[in-house]
């Protein structure tokens, strides 16, 4: 007689049968990719209680289980002022999954809520010190985040129609007030699609976003409410109607960036002109 599997198992198994090629094959090959993790590291799985921090935390805690490169993990909530119902969905689904989170209060939400010039701009700032303090704390040397695919094409093309500039997301980067630490981003090769497919699949229900106003985005039913990145997932949607490989044309094109044909590019803070040392070539 086979062994009943339990919820935690089930949702595991999804993972690596079910949806191996949309989330397993590619988590791991971010990992390899742009050499993520490393032998003795002790990363701070990031968590912030929606969809793509709990997948990511759960895949994290699968490599742990499986991978010969021994490294230790931590599992790391911050509360920035969740309302109850909301903390009680981060602690529910925590268990379900059977992630160890370690939760930890601030007043993120009291202080960003009376600012009325780019709130969401502070409050990430905000969040990302925390989480750096905390996991330092920890004697951790990397945090993880949950940023995807879809969250690197976004970036760059919002970069580009509302920052004037081409700035791509990064798979992993040094942190610039905590020497020592560092930032990598697994789902890097993920696509948003399939993560969504995976938490239907399972008939899961995590939040929506990280901030007191995750209400206002629920409501929305799009999961990302009225912003610029909304307007560049619509966009990019349509797009894709008539060539459903933009996306990956994107995603290649941050890769194989070619300087020679720009007229002016930023490199480590120095901004650089192609007059220089034009006339030599």
């Amino acid at each position: 007689m086979s062994r009943e599997l339990t919820p935690c198992q089930l949702i595991e198994r999804s993972i690596q049968k079910k949806y191996r090629k949309e989330l397993w094959t590619p988590f791991i090959a971010a990992v390899k990719r742009y050499e993520l993790v490393k032998e003795g590291d002790r990363i701070a799985v990031c968590v912030s209680g929606g969809k793509d921090s709990m997948l990511l935390a759960k895949l994290m805690q699968l490599l742990q289980r499986y991978s010969d490169v021994p490294f230790e993990l931590k599992f790391l909530v911050m509360d920035p002022g969740y309302n109850p119902a909301n903390r009680a969905r981060i602690e529910a689904n925590a268990a379900l999954l059977q992630l160890p989170v370690e939760i930890f209060g601030t007043d993120i939400f009291d202080v960003t809520s009376s600012v009325e010039k780019n709130p969401c701009y502070l409050c990430a700032r905000m969040r990302r010190g925390h989480l750096y303090s905390r996991a330092r704390d920890l004697g951790c040397n990397k945090i993880a985040l949950g940023h995807h695919f879809n969250d690197v094409i976004e970036t760059t093309v919002m970069a580009m129609f509302y920052g004037a500039q081409l700035q791509g997301m990064m798979p992993k980067l040094h942190s610039t007030n905590f020497p020592g630490m560092e930032l990598i981003r697994p789902l890097y090769c993920v696509h948003e699609d399939d993560i969504i497919a995976w938490k239907r699949y399972n008939r899961l229900t995590f939040l929506q976003c990280a901030c007191r106003f995750t209400e206002n985005v629920a409501q929305s039913g799009d999961g990302v409410g009225e912003s610029k990145r909304q307007e560049i997932k619509q966009l990019l949607k349509a797009l894709k109607k008539d060539n459903p490989d933009i996306e990956k044309s994107v995603f290649n094109a941050v890769h194989a960036v070619c300087l020679d044909t720009f007229p002016g590019w930023k490199a480590r803070g120095v901004e650089h002109t192609f007059l220089e040392g034009y006339d030599e070539r």
